[in-house]
């Protein structure tokens, strides 16, 4: 099968180094340097691309219509259009949805001005919980204890000098506790396959502690997360949502990624993406039991099986970081040491935040930069891997955490 995969992160490295090693063939556009590895890149649009399945990985052109466009042109697409993927695009679509739905969720209001947003704020106990409404690449959420902070960050998002357009609209929402985990699903329009929840690290320093990020390591399977609680979830959250999108007249065909708090009352719903996670793509997809090729076109045709897809082995990625993210990450510094593991089956390095030097030299490109996934008969042996890659390459300034996987067995 031909696919062009649209991307051009980790989480698309993951989804086309697996593809190739199905056997399919995979062009990316526009792809990144570890991608040119192992597919073809180019720079041509989507749109002018011919191919039995195309793969649409970021949300930010899922929530322009892409997936809608290429359909339009009858091109079997993965990823929802821009309908459906307003269930990222606005948090508070996303809840209002969820509400009608009855998923269990936390309490929330929406604000665009500042004075009524601090009012609400001041009948709020801390923890607080300020959210951008729109796209904000994973970094668009403040939890903190400190009322003056939580204010200013409230000023900071409706005034557009934190997150842009992104932020001039804000959610305040109770806070809840409980562990996380990632839940992604695919779905046809119809039915939807649940994949092996994973778990994320966002805080930037090991113990979670430091500044929120997109993700600075993942595992897959989640040991305190078992079949029967993937199966309440699906139940109380994800198939709720479904049909009430059906009833909208959304025909959703992609991943609807469920972040979920386990409370002491249940799984509760913390936000849905539209796409597959990231760091969480690099532990479930390359351990996927069976075809991801023939699971993706399935979700795209409206023929995809229910249950879940099992992983056939525990992965464990660590992503290495530019210095100074994720505030004001440093580029351009030299990578070395990432050749020579593409033969290796225990141990994969997906590229995210990367660029090519005129003169061949793999340089940094972005706050994320790598993420160093090991693969094991146990979530140990699957640390253990990745972190011996990580050994390997160095370029300066690197962050990352050397405690991802310690809370894999207990919650």
């Amino acid at each position: 099968m031909k696919v062009v995969v649209v991307g051009s992160g980790g989480r698309e490295h993951a989804i086309c180094d697996t593809l190739v090693r199905e056997g399919h063939e995979v062009i990316a556009t526009p792809g990144n340097p570890g991608i040119s590895r192992v597919a073809t890149v180019t720079d041509l649009h989507p749109e002018e691309l011919n191919a039995d399945l195309f793969v649409v990985g970021p949300e930010a052109p899922l929530v322009d219509g892409l997936a809608d466009r290429l359909r339009a042109e009858n091109k079997i697409t993965f990823g929802p259009g821009r309908d459906g993927s307003q269930l990222e695009g606005s948090k508070e679509f996303m809840k209002k949805l969820a509400a009608q739905a009855g998923v269990p969720t936390a309490r929330f209001a929406s604000f665009s001005d500042s004075a009524p947003a601090l009012a609400y704020l001041e009948s709020m106990t801390a923890p607080y919980v300020i959210k951008t409404d729109g796209l904000a690449a994973g970094k668009g959420v403040l939890v903190t204890r400190d009322m003056a902070l939580a204010r200013a960050d409230v000023v900071a998002k409706l005034s557009g000098s934190s997150f842009g357009a992104a932020g001039h609209r804000v959610i305040i929402e109770e806070a809840m506790s409980g562990p996380e985990v990632s839940l992604m699903v695919l779905v046809d329009g119809k039915r939807a396959l649940a994949l092996q929840p994973a778990t994320d690290h966002k805080r930037l320093y090991d113990g979670d502690g430091g500044p929120n990020t997109g993700g600075m390591g993942a595992y897959s399977p989640v040991g305190w997360f078992l079949d029967d609680q993937v199966s309440l979830a699906m139940d109380l959250i994800v198939n709720p949502v479904i049909a009430r999108m059906i009833e909208l007249g959304i025909d959703y065909r992609g991943i609807l990624y469920a972040g979920l708090m386990v409370c002491e009352s249940g799984p509760k719903l913390v936000e849905f993406n539209v796409r597959f996670g990231d760091p969480e793509a690099q532990v479930v997809v390359p351990a996927l039991e069976g075809s991801l090729g023939e699971l993706l076109y399935g979700a795209a045709t409206g023929e995809l099986p229910q249950g879940i897809a099992r992983g056939s082995q525990a992965a464990a990625a660590v992503v290495m970081a530019a210095p100074g993210y994720p505030e004001s990450p440093k580029t351009g510094g030299r990578i070395e040491g990432v050749d020579g593991f593409s033969d290796r089956s225990d141990l994969r390095i997906y590229h995210a935040g990367t660029r090519r030097a005129p003169t061949g030299e793999l340089l940094v490109g972005g706050g994320r930069v790598l993420s160093v996934t090991g693969f094991g008969d146990s979530i140990d042996a699957a640390i253990k891997k990745a972190y011996l890659g990580l050994s390997s390459i160095h370029f300066e300034g690197a962050q990352f955490r050397s405690d991802i996987g310690a809370s894999s067995t207990s919650a």
